[in-house]
């Protein structure tokens, strides 16, 4: 299960949004907006020590993450897998059980396998959390709130009417199948998914979805856009056949924008290809939300890390 309850209906941990109940998924938006805007909880995790096991790069999510236990007064450890004891064959879950008998009790981490992250959630002690900051292309919970929270704060909580696009690498993409889980927990009305046939996912992902790989059709009168980032490291697979190409047919420029909406909202998860998914006039535009996802991202996770950790 994603979203693993304890006996008393608290979060043991967050692994996915998949399983998570709109009722607990909308608690933590409401929370993530109240730290957003500036409510503290600075003693909320006193005393309790959270590590960043991190096992594959990462910028935003890392720090977002260390900024977000510290302001809420938790003992925060980075863990670089470059530099630690995996580079002399110790495993993921030595490396794991070896920290938890310090006595850290949460966890968050990134993971390059599918099912990783689940699998130490598995392994962990009674009173240990694991939240999971992405593993391969499946999951990336706090990705995806942080999105619900942008989208909310954009469009306000009803999505009923909303019409949204997501275009890319869907095929990849954990923070598509994150976005996509939330949407439908959320009740958007029309979800929309372009991309090149090589690039979306054959199987059950687009459940519900609109599925086109016309871009400007895809873009009509929509109210948000989520661009993915093209995975130039499987350029090698032959995926599309070019960066100009792709550009040419998905690239997000202001004359595309035009199509959408007049007040629609662009995001992006980040690290952007400009010039390949998106163009600078756009990525800097008035309709971009990147950099308040980014800012979100430590609300989201401030509210995450308080209800799986911080005591009852």
């Amino acid at each position: 299960m994603s979203a693993s309850p304890d006996t008393d209906n608290r979060i043991r941990h967050l692994l996915g949004l998949d399983a998570l109940p709109r009722p607990q998924l909308e608690a933590l938006l409401r929370r993530a907006q109240a730290f957003a805007e500036g409510e503290q909880a600075p003693q909320a995790l006193a005393g309790v020590a959270v590590c960043t096991l991190f096992f594959e790069p990462s910028t935003r999510t890392r720090l977002s993450f260390q900024l977000a236990a510290q302001r809420l007064g938790a003992h925060v450890l980075g863990f670089d897998a470059s530099t630690s004891s995996t580079t002399k064959g110790e495993t993921d879950l030595d490396t794991f059980r070896n920290i938890e008998a310090m006595g850290v009790r949460g966890f968050v981490v990134r993971h390059k396998g599918d099912g990783a992250v689940a699998a130490l959630a598995q392994a962990a002690r009674p009173g240990t959390a694991v939240l999971n900051a992405g593993d391969g292309r499946s999951h990336h919970p706090t990705q995806g709130l942080l999105d619900m929270l942008t989208l909310r704060q954009a469009k306000g909580e009803d999505f009923s009417k909303l019409k949204v696009v997501i275009v890319g690498d869907v095929k990849h993409s954990r923070v598509a199948r994150s976005d996509l889980h939330a949407l439908r927990t959320l009740g958007c009305s029309e979800m929309r998914v372009c991309g090149p046939a090589s690039l979306l996912p054959d199987d059950d992902t687009l459940h519900g979805c609109f599925v086109t790989h016309d871009f400007d059709a895809a873009l009509e009168g929509v109210d948000a856009i989520f661009m993915l980032r093209l995975q130039r490291e499987r350029m090698s697979e032959g995926l599309v056949e070019s960066l100009d190409d792709y550009h040419r047919d998905y690239g997000l420029t202001s004359a595309r924008l035009r199509r959408a909406a007049p007040d629609a909202i662009v995001m992006h998860p980040g690290p952007m290809n400009r010039g390949v998914e998106i163009t600078d006039e756009v990525a800097d535009g008035p309709q971009s939300r990147v950099l308040r996802q980014v800012a979100n991202g430590v609300a989201v996770r401030m509210a995450a890390l308080e209800a799986l950790l911080a005591a009852a």
